[in-house]
C-alpha cells in the first residue's frame, strides 16, 4: 500500500511539472525566465519586456544586455544595445565581460541561457538573469 502511495505521489509530481512546462510553452515563455544569479535578483524588475525597453531606450552603464545566440542570428535581428556573446564562445571571452556589470541574458527561448548561466556562475559571475527568448521582444530589432 505504501509503495502505491509513493508511486502516486511521484506520478502526481511529474504530472504537475509537465503541466507547468506546458503552460509556460503555451504562453511562449521559457520556464527558465527570471532565474537569477546570487546578486542578479535586482534585475527581475526588467523581466517584463516593457521594463527592458526602458533600459534599451536609456542605457545604463552598469547593465549589459547579452545575446547568446549565434552570430548569424544576432546579425539577423537582436534587441537594440545588446552585445553578442554566442554561447559556444562565451567562456573564451570572459575577459570581455566584467564581473561587476549586471547581465540580462537572452537567447531564442531561454534554455541556452540556462546552460550559459551555469558556466558563468562557475566562473564567479553572480549578477545575471535569464531574460528568456527574443520572441518576447515586441519592438523593432537591430540588425548591425
Amino acid at each position: 500500500m505504501e509503495t502505491g502511495i509513493k508511486h502516486i505521489s511521484k506520478t502526481g509530481l511529474i504530472i504537475l511539472f509537465l503541466f507547468t512546462v506546458l503552460i509556460n510553452v503555451a504562453a511562449a515563455q521559457s520556464v527558465f525566465v527570471g532565474k537569477a544569479g546570487a546578486e542578479g535578483k535586482v534585475l527581475r524588475k526588467y523581466i517584463e519586456p516593457s521594463e527592458l525597453k526602458k533600459i534599451v531606450d536609456n542605457p545604463v552603464d552598469s547593465i549589459w544586455i547579452i545575446d547568446v545566440r549565434s552570430e548569424k542570428a544576432f546579425k539577423n535581428g537582436h534587441i537594440p544595445t545588446a552585445k553578442s556573446f554566442p554561447s559556444g564562445t562565451i567562456m573564451n571571452r570572459l575577459n570581455e565581460i566584467p564581473k561587476d556589470k549586471y547581465l540580462i541574458i537572452y537567447c531564442t527561448v531561454g534554455g541556452t541561457v540556462k546552460m550559459v548561466s551555469k558556466k558563468l556562475r562557475k566562473a564567479g559571475y553572480k549578477r545575471y538573469i535569464n531574460w528568456g527568448g527574443l520572441s518576447r521582444w515586441e519592438w523593432e530589432r537591430a540588425t548591425d
